[in-house]
């Protein structure tokens, strides 16, 4: 995008503001049905809610066939409200209420149970419903190691999700449940947050998952949900070699078309993309306020906040480009890019090196789809507007927020 474009969205949509590319979205899309129904054609892709919930995005996602994979009523009732089809709803998490399950059984929806409280909502459901065959999957807890090393997230031991295989509350699940006379099990989920996000440990969780079902459910299995979690198109600057969608699918196909060989209607195969959906579909826009030097360092001060692109506070400079409203030349230099907010951690890059940017240039921020808009906090300012581009056309899909909503006076007791 050139100076003029980007000027021009600033004066109709405010700045800052993220900018959607639905083509990019779709491509995505394609991409990872693609590879896995190529590969093994009963496949289902069901969307991660969490990771950006924009409702237009989601829309989308519901136009493409996606299922709609959440985890809490919040994102279930989302759901209703942009017109998905309650059975395909994938109700994950670890915090369901008896009226939680109540819906979703109900509705027919996927629900897959993450604790043993659920067993007795499930059982009661049952009970009030006796002439209804109802249908649960169960998330499983597995041991995943590389090399005697966990693989779980953030270096942890153990994962604190899913019904445990090791100390046998999964065969005591399995038992009770298999006591109700109108309940099927049907699906196991093997949901498992990796920060290698290895091909081996999806074929792990995957050849795990069909060993259990093979030993506790038998002919009743209709689907195996092997999570989320996978890479997708990672932009250069990373210096990732990450593996490729067809990688992925290439090792999980593989274990299903084995296990299963022998079975005409074989079972679902449930992917649950987020980052790799979505990462690479927003790019954040800022405008340079000011360029002070503090000692020997500059500072690149932009009416955006490192909540908008990095949430999680991670260190890592995300891929930047600098779109300058004069075509001169400035002084080569090592700068930061810093946020309106008064904490001194805000910081959006670290030592860039390059042409200093003067004030009323814009910096760009791409591949910041995953969990932005979800975690911004209306921090000190207020949540920036998003706005989507469809083969060349610009138009809203989030409103800059403001006082009304900032402090809704519906919500908030003055």
């Amino acid at each position: 995008m050139n100076f003029l474009q980007i000027r021009d969205l600033e004066q109709q949509f405010g700045s800052p503001f993220f900018l959607l590319d639905v083509n990019t979205l779709r491509n995505n899309h394609k991409k990872i049905d693609d590879a896995f129904r190529s590969r093994y054609p009963r496949f289902i892709i069901g969307y991660s809610y969490k990771t950006n919930y924009l409702p237009f995005l989601c829309k989308e996602m519901r136009r493409l066939g996606a299922y709609a994979e959440v985890v809490s009523r919040l994102e279930y009732d989302l759901a209703l409200k942009i017109g998905v089809n309650p059975e395909n709803i994938i109700f994950n998490g670890p915090l369901k209420t008896a009226e939680d399950v109540e819906l979703a059984l109900d509705n027919g929806s996927l629900l897959n149970i993450d604790s043993l409280y659920e067993l007795e909502y499930i059982r009661d459901y049952c009970i009030e419903n006796q002439y209804k065959m109802v249908k649960v999957g169960l998330r499983v807890n597995l041991n995943i190691y590389n090399n005697s090393e966990t693989r779980i997230q953030e270096g942890y031991k153990i994962s604190r999700f899913g019904i445990c295989v090791s100390n046998g509350n999964f065969e005591y699940a399995i038992n009770k449940l298999n006591k109700i006379k109108n309940l099927k099990i049907v699906g196991l989920h093997g949901h498992i947050s990796t920060s290698e996000r290895k091909v081996s440990t999806y074929k792990q969780i995957t050849m795990e998952l069909c060993k259990l079902a093979h030993d506790y459910i038998g002919d009743s299995l209709e689907y195996i949900d092997i999570g989320g979690g996978i890479f997708g198109e990672l932009p250069a600057s990373f210096h990732i070699q990450a593996p490729s969608f067809d990688d992925y699918a290439e090792a999980v196909s593989s274990v299903l078309n084995q296990e299963f060989s022998e079975i005409e209607n074989k079972p679902y195969l449930i992917l649950e993309p987020g980052i790799s959906m979505v990462a690479n579909t927003f790019t954040f826009i800022s405008k340079v306020v000011e360029v002070k030097k503090v000692q020997d360092k500059y500072f690149v001060l932009i009416d955006g906040s490192v909540h908008n692109i990095r949430p999680t506070l991670h260190k890592r400079n995300l891929p930047m480009e600098v779109v300058k409203q004069y075509n001169e030349t400035t002084p080569i230099e090592t700068y930061n890019v810093v946020g309106y907010t008064c904490m001194e951690k805000d910081y959006l890059a670290h030592n860039v090196f390059g042409e200093l940017p003067e004030i009323g240039d814009y910096i760009l921020f791409e591949n910041v789809g995953a969990y932005t808009i979800v975690f911004n906090p209306p921090f000190i300012k207020e949540r920036p507007g998003i706005v989507a581009v469809d083969h060349g056309a610009f138009f809203i899909v989030r409103r800059k927020e403001t006082l009304n909503e900032f402090v809704n006076e519906n919500l908030y007791v003055f």
